[in-house]
């Protein structure tokens, strides 16, 4: 937890953070001037689900000093469960505040994932629409094994207040704590679509659809697997009437 203005709940075991969106500027600021390192972790149903059977990835997420909720079932279970309520945040619109906040104190970011001509482009807009942000550097996910510590030292140089990763870093979201070690006082943050969002390749959900919890349908047409999330959402419910029924 970053300080005060953070509250951290548990949900089914797995840690939430509960940050109005008025204390976001604070606690960012916090962030990158306590001389640490820190993860920032945009955590959906199905991430929760998955830290439950997960060693690692449960250990991630405890470990990370900002947990935000993108899900409205995470939200559902929280009231089902009569633990505060936590805010809920769009991913996109998460991160395009963070580099906002940065912006305004003249700080830096690193962009590391995507294939090149994403990469490129989504760097190119950032800078357009965030002019006061420093990118001081940037690199896909495509790169050959032994090229790798070339990269996390260059990321180590650059010293970055908040480094950005994306879809195809080895191990995906896990990239950021298998690593952290060899990186200076920061923010690490990963979304997997953060870069094909701002390269204009990919769109995000519409917010209709987002409000009411729905925003995983925008995606079943490109990955017909995602139809399968309802059977997460009904072990989530399962496993949430169990909870409340022990506390009773």
């Amino acid at each position: 937890m970053v300080n005060e203005r953070v509250k951290r709940i548990t949900i089914l075991k797995i840690p939430v953070d509960i940050v109005m969106p008025d204390d976001l500027e604070g606690v960012i600021k916090a962030m990158y001037s306590d001389g640490k390192n820190h993860q920032i972790v945009l955590l959906s149903m199905s991430d929760l689900m998955h830290a439950r059977h997960s060693s690692e990835f449960r250990t991630m997420i405890a470990g990370a000093s900002l947990v935000i909720p993108i899900s409205l079932s995470i939200i559902k279970m929280a009231r089902f469960l009569r633990r505060p309520l936590p805010i809920r945040y769009e991913p996109f619109a998460f991160i395009v505040q963070v580099l906002g906040i940065l912006e305004r104190w003249g700080k830096s970011t690193y962009l590391f994932g995507a294939c090149p001509k994403s990469l490129t482009k989504a760097s190119r807009n950032i800078k357009a629409t965030f002019p006061g942000l420093h990118v001081v550097g940037s690199h896909s996910s495509r790169f050959s094994k032994n090229f790798h510590p070339k990269i996390v030292e260059a990321i180590r140089k650059a010293t970055p207040t908040l480094l950005l990763v994306g879809r195809g870093v080895p191990g995906g979201e896990r990239w950021i704590p298998r690593n952290l070690k060899h990186f200076n006082a920061g923010i690490q943050l990963w979304c997997s679509d953060v870069f094909d969002v701002f390269a204009e390749r990919r769109h995000r959900p519409p917010a209709g659809l987002f409000s009411k919890g729905l925003e995983w349908f925008f995606y079943v047409p490109r990955n017909p697997w995602r139809i399968f999330r309802i059977v997460t959402w009904f072990r989530l419910k399962i496993i949430g009437l169990w909870y409340r029924i022990r506390r009773l």
